[in-house]
């Protein structure tokens, strides 16, 4: 009995360990956290380049998004250029016009990214801003995307504040990380940053 025990103590030990290294083990987008309010932060972000597709929502589609960026940073773009895989990947959008992106390094600024060598793919800066955002476990569904949007909202109406644009949804993890380890966001963009 106690042998099985340290088993299953140290396997989960063990996904844990690696899930974690896993995210680690990436760059993740800058950011500094101006105000901390339980599972809400507000955060201040530097401009961004990122890497972005369109991306439908039917049920093989987000994964042939997710390739075209990840052909993308692998080199098949114009300069063969390699590029490091960063985290989190960004989703926004409505049914009818979702995109997906990729942040690319700090380093790597607009003028300085390679050109896609896929139509369907566009280099764009998002600008800096200051956003509130609410970290989520569970894997990606419409379900969880809504409950965290809706405690984000609940938030900033509590706090008297008014965002601006679309909810921006960031996935920090490989899809083998078990959902409940899982390191997802959702951020609206502020107007009112006090």
């Amino acid at each position: 009995m106690f042998l099985w025990t340290f088993i299953l103590l140290g396997a989960g030990a063990l996904m844990v360990a690696g899930c974690r290294t896993s995210r680690a083990g990436y760059e993740s987008a800058p950011y500094r956290v101006v105000r901390a309010d339980g599972k809400v932060e507000v955060r201040d972000y530097p401009a961004m380049t990122v890497v972005e597709t369109p991306m439908a929502r039917v049920a093989d589609s987000a994964d042939s998004s997710f390739m075209r960026l990840f052909r993308f940073i692998s080199g098949s773009n114009q300069e063969k250029t390699k590029i490091p895989m960063t985290t989190p990947v960004f989703m926004t959008g409505t049914e009818s016009n979702a995109m997906m992106a990729f942040v690319l390094p700090a380093k790597m600024k607009l003028n300085d990214a390679p050109k896609p060598a896929d139509a369907a793919v566009q280099l764009r800066e998002l600008p800096a801003g200051t956003f509130a955002v609410l970290r989520f476990r569970g894997g990606r569904s419409s379900g969880n995307e809504t409950a965290a949007l809706a405690q984000l909202k609940d938030w900033l109406a509590r706090e008297k504040r008014s965002s601006t644009g679309a909810p921006v949804y960031g996935y920090f993890d490989p899809p083998w990380t078990p959902s409940f380890l899982r390191r997802n966001e959702v951020m609206l963009r502020i107007e009112d940053a006090k």
